[in-house]
């Protein structure tokens, strides 16, 4: 099983190539960085799990620009977006992104996707809010045609475009892995359809647990002619507890990441040591 580490980046954290090298130098295999364009005030959607909204969603500086700079800063360490909002994003441009990122970090990135929960941000951006999942479909579906077409066209309900040409085409052929975020039912199954693998929400998120969820992936991927070994599961949260950590391995998970703060080097250095020393146990 493999380690990742999740942030919201700031102007106050850990900068992006501080904390690349320092994840490359102590084992761990990928960097996620958040995404939220802005938050609308006032808001009626309440976030995930309930409370107040932290600052850090309000802070959250843009993923494809922190990932290019850990990129850049690295040689071996993969780097995503967890998750990026494409149903807020141009799909030509968003495209075009995620080929020039996978050609700058030499097809090392992940591309986590993701709907979202906050329905007055992407009505900003002329999203619907009732028609937001088959738009992501579309968007993925469109960006496969350009990224692996010479003259690529799409033609759906929402998304659309005649024939045009866009390169850079991305390294990993036939493109990044598309990785779908979100509760599990929902996302396991657009992850079957259209993905390479899925990102579960937390349990509180109607995910359930890992003991549960792994079974029932494996045999809805079967269900639909997909081979469950190629789509891979990465779950966020990694506690520091060895049993649990070890029992995640065993049950197929591919990768967990653990969430950091988005605080200064002198926070978050202590943190990745700790799991420096803790990554080998899991896998001995």
């Amino acid at each position: 099983m493999e380690f990742g580490a999740s942030i919201f980046f700031t102007d106050y954290s850990i900068t992006p190539a501080e904390l690349a090298v320092a994840l490359e130098e102590r084992g761990f295999d990928s960097l996620w960085a958040a995404e939220h364009s802005h938050i609308p005030v006032p808001r009626k959607t309440p976030p995930p799990g309930g409370g107040e909204l932290h600052k850090r969603y309000y802070d959250v500086m843009d993923p494809f620009v922190t990932l290019t700079a850990a990129a850049c800063a690295t040689k071996r360490l993969k780097v995503a977006t967890g998750i990026a909002l494409v149903i807020q994003r141009d799909t030509i441009q968003t495209a075009k992104l995620v080929a020039s990122i996978d050609q700058v970090s030499r097809g090392r990135f992940l591309f986590g996707i993701g709907c979202g929960w906050n329905a007055e941000e992407m009505e900003d951006h002329g999203t619907v809010y009732e028609t937001r999942t088959l738009k992501m479909h579309e968007q993925i579906e469109a960006m496969k045609e350009i990224w692996t077409k010479d003259t690529a066209e799409y033609h759906g309900q929402i998304v659309g475009f005649p024939p045009m040409q866009a390169w850079p085409k991305p390294v990993q052929k036939p493109h990044p892995p598309v990785i779908v975020g979100g509760a599990f039912r929902l996302a396991g199954r657009r992850a079957i359809r259209y993905g390479n693998g899925i990102l579960p929400a937390a349990p509180s998120a109607g995910s359930g647990s890992p003991e549960e969820f792994m079974p029932r992936f494996r045999k809805m991927a079967e269900e639909a002619g997909r081979d469950p070994a190629s789509l891979s599961v990465t779950l966020g949260g990694a506690p520091e507890d060895l049993a649990v950590l070890r029992r995640n391995r065993d049950l197929g998970v591919t990768r967990m990441t653990v969430r950091l703060p988005p605080a200064g080097k002198d926070q978050i250095l202590p943190i990745l040591d700790r799991w420096a020393k803790l990554i080998p146990q899991v896998n001995s």
